[in-house]
């Protein structure tokens, strides 16, 4: 499948979905970043833009990035709408083709998984390499699949994070993990539908 497919793809899967006015962010990215002082973040696979406008609106300068161009668009109007335009710049990017420019605080990848060839982990490096002292990679991977998934393969494998982690390959002495580990929540569907679903959480800090 080439990069037409995947844009086409996504395009579609957000351009079926309603524009909601206010997205939510990410429970993982709530409960890990409340508590750090704003500074530059990437935030890769914004979709509805929840955590960019989330960050945003704790003074975060947010570069947010999706390979389809309906879901950067939206995320750029409901920027302007909330004030925000000046703090969020939402771009389209094919991650396998090219990453967004810049050095930062945090970067986050929230449920970054696609049915086309992607190499996730050199991704993950480069977004690590990114970074500057100090600063956090928060990968958040689903841990088993919701009910209103595109992906519904009942053979699909979840990585575990220590996994994931193997997979990127950092350098300890440049960079620490924080936390790797899986944890269960209740999660709200578009549709508005409820189910209990696994998160894999990996949390990386650049040290030097």
């Amino acid at each position: 499948m080439n990069a037409t497919d995947a844009v086409t793809f996504w395009d579609g899967v957000y351009a079926s979905r309603p524009a909601a006015t206010d997205p939510r962010p990410n429970a993982r990215l709530v409960e890990t970043v409340t508590d750090l002082p704003p500074g530059d973040a990437l935030d890769l696979g914004c979709g509805a833009g929840g955590d960019s406008l989330w960050l945003a609106r704790r003074g975060w300068r947010v570069t947010a990035v999706d390979i389809s161009a309906v879901a950067a668009e939206r995320l750029a109007g409901h920027a302007r709408s909330h004030g925000l335009g000046e703090l969020v710049t939402a771009e389209r990017h094919d991650l396998r083709e090219s990453f967004p420019e810049g050095r930062f605080d945090l970067v986050c990848a929230h449920y970054l998984h696609t049915p086309f060839d992607l190499d996730r982990s050199a991704v993950l490096r480069t977004a690590a390499h990114a970074l500057r002292p100090g600063g956090r990679l928060l990968v958040v991977d689903h841990g088993s699949t919701a009910p209103w998934s595109w992906d519904q393969d009942p053979d699909v494998r979840h990585p575990t994070p220590r996994e994931v982690s193997a997979g990127i390959a950092l350098d300890p002495a440049t960079w620490t993990v924080e936390r790797a580990d899986a944890s269960s929540r209740t999660a709200t569907g578009p549709d508005g539908s409820t189910a209990e679903v696994v998160d894999h959480i990996l949390l990386v800090r650049r040290t030097v």
